[in-house]
């Protein structure tokens, strides 16, 4: 019997530790909800006291709508929830209500469970929500209600919503107002770029009571995206007229490459050099070593006194000013930028950053969920009008729907939606993507030059590139038989219906063949011409014109000789 223990021991515990952890899991959702009782589980990786504690409000106001449906979170640490998502979803114990869309797993990873795991919402997205009766959005379909048109949630590949988010999010920089009036006097930080970066300079020349000089700027790999998305990427805006060929106002990074390939572009770019000269100038501000940090380590150096300044989210609002613990005021600030009149950035600069509204705490539905009706109805009402709002005002979020009150504290976050956009774009994924990840990294640590990092850089895109820029275009092929399948269908309508209901189903399959089937083909069909011969104009990009056709131009306007 001994031996028989010792050579078994370790696959007895393992087997007894997890009977010990069906039991206790069946005992708590046992103890969370009485037996015959349906039960919706909701998984997220919101670990915020004050979201867990949102979703309980709801599920208790929902409960005195639908008695017999009970809510149970699973919330998963962030670091673990990629991994936890995918042993969840392939072992068909995925909860009925799923976040997506999170970094840390791959999208392509993402496009393939929401395509195997989850229901699609279209049908959904295109009617209106039950709960938004009584209110101006009663009528209104679904996606129509939500602020950015439910756009994050709609996946091109698959042509249909995934999800349904719950909450806008807005980033901005925030300040210790205590430390910065204590290290420079001024109660409020200047909005000007060049001024900013002095001002930053000015509090690292500061030193702390150990004899460490004060950081300006508490960064790590995690914060460096917004400061670019949200300081940096807006001078790079003439290049649209350079690669957007498509002419949808993005630079997408099939364009972008053509335009390179075909020598209309290049990386010496003036406004792209530019970018990376205010990259370097920012990073300086940054504290040693912030590419190797993560976001938790800034946040730290941040409520500790040691950093004025941090960039985040509406996400981190709250927890910021409870961290702060009263020992200082926690200000918010929008982006210094450069103006047209900066010295060495001005004449790049066209306009204020237009920021799109980003909605998130986005919700899918898994294929394994026993209850999808409730699901969606509980979806429902947490995306009414005022459901949204009360949701989002305990969590002290914005709400994600239209005509919604917002707190006070958040109106610095409102998106700016006027403005020029971000037009540098290297990624075409594959072995180009991880080549600039590569080099990136090490340019942002000063250990490439500018130079340095072209010179090593360009040759590769332009040739292993083209690899990659076939495989992307393989990809977006693989998904015409959906296209084909739903013009099928609304084909059939058109000839079998009547009245209206076929005049309707004739004008969205003739936009859809063309959108969707005639034009991209036209479009990749002129870039592989680019690509292999060339513009007939090597200066010449798609919003270039002639001498001569600039003076018609003029001379229709009245404008005589004036510039355009």
């Amino acid at each position: 019997m001994m031996s028989f223990l010792k050579k078994f021991y370790p696959l007895l515990a393992i087997t007894a530790v997890v009977i010990w952890a069906l039991i206790a899991i069946a005992v708590r959702r046992a103890e969370e909800a009485p037996p015959g009782a349906i039960v919706l589980r909701i998984g997220h990786w919101q670990l915020e006291a004050s979201v867990r504690d949102a979703i309980n409000i709801m599920a208790e106001d929902y409960r005195k709508l639908h008695p017999n449906v009970h809510i149970v979170q699973d919330a998963i640490p962030e670091m673990v929830y990629g991994q936890w998502t995918t042993t969840q979803l392939m072992g068909g114990t995925a909860p009925d209500l799923l976040e997506v869309g999170l970094g840390v797993l791959p999208r392509h990873l993402w496009l393939q469970y929401y395509n195997r795991y989850c229901h699609a919402l279209t049908r959904y997205a295109n009617e209106p929500n039950p709960y938004n009766a009584g209110t101006e959005l009663e009528g209104v379909r679904l996606r129509s209600t939500i602020k950015d048109g439910m756009r994050w949630t709609y996946i091109d590949e698959m042509q249909e919503y995934v999800a349904i988010p719950l909450a806008q999010f807005g980033v901005r920089i925030f300040y210790n107002r205590d430390l910065l009036k204590k290290l420079t006097g001024l109660e409020e930080p200047p909005h000007d770029y060049r001024a900013f970066i002095d001002l930053c300079q000015s509090i690292r020349s500061h030193r702390q009571a150990d004899g460490e000089p004060y950081t300006a700027i508490a960064a790590s790999k995690y914060h460096l995206g917004m400061w670019e998305s949200y300081m940096l990427d807006g001078i790079t805006y003439p290049a649209i007229r350079k690669a957007d060929f498509n002419r949808d106002g993005v630079l997408g990074g099939d364009e972008s490459f053509v335009a390179t390939r075909a020598g209309l572009l290049d990386f010496d770019f003036p406004p792209y050099r530019a970018r990376f000269d205010m990259l370097r100038e920012l990073t300086e501000q940054f504290q040693t070593g912030f590419a190797g940090l993560t976001r938790d380590e800034a946040v730290f150096q941040f409520v500790q006194q040691q950093a004025v300044f941090m960039a985040t989210g509406t996400w981190d609002a709250r927890g910021l000013q409870e961290q702060s613990g009263g020992q200082f005021t926690v200000g918010v600030m929008d982006f210094p930028r450069p103006g047209p009149d900066d010295p060495r950035y001005g004449k790049w600069v066209e306009g204020p950053l237009f920021e799109q509204p980003y909605v998130g705490f986005a919700f899918a539905i898994t294929r394994t969920s026993p209850h999808f009706e409730q699901a969606l109805d509980f979806l429902h009402f947490m995306a009414g009008q005022k459901q949204n709002e009360k949701l989002n005002r305990i969590i002290g979020w914005m709400p994600s729907v239209k005509g919604t009150e917002l707190d006070p504290a958040l109106k610095a976050f409102e998106p700016h939606l006027e403005g020029v956009i971000k037009a540098f774009n290297s990624d075409l994924g594959g072995e180009t993507w991880l080549k600039w990840m590569q080099l990136y990294s090490l340019y942002q640590v000063d250990q490439l030059s500018f130079d340095e990092l072209r010179a090593q850089f360009e040759p590769f895109y332009k040739e292993r590139g083209y690899q990659d820029f076939m495989e992307q275009q393989r990809d977006w092929r693989r998904g015409m038989h959906l296209d084909e399948e739903m013009l099928a269908g609304l084909r059939a309508t058109a000839l079998l219906g009547q009245g209206g209901e076929a005049e309707s189903a004739w004008v969205k399959y003739r936009s859809l063949t063309g959108l969707r089937q005639v034009t991209p083909e036209i479009l990749r069909s002129r870039q592989l011409h680019l690509i292999e011969h060339g513009p007939r104009d090597a200066h010449v990009g798609p919003y270039d014109y002639s001498p001569a056709v600039l003076q018609k131009i003029r001379a229709r306007l009245g404008a005589g000789d004036a510039t355009p």
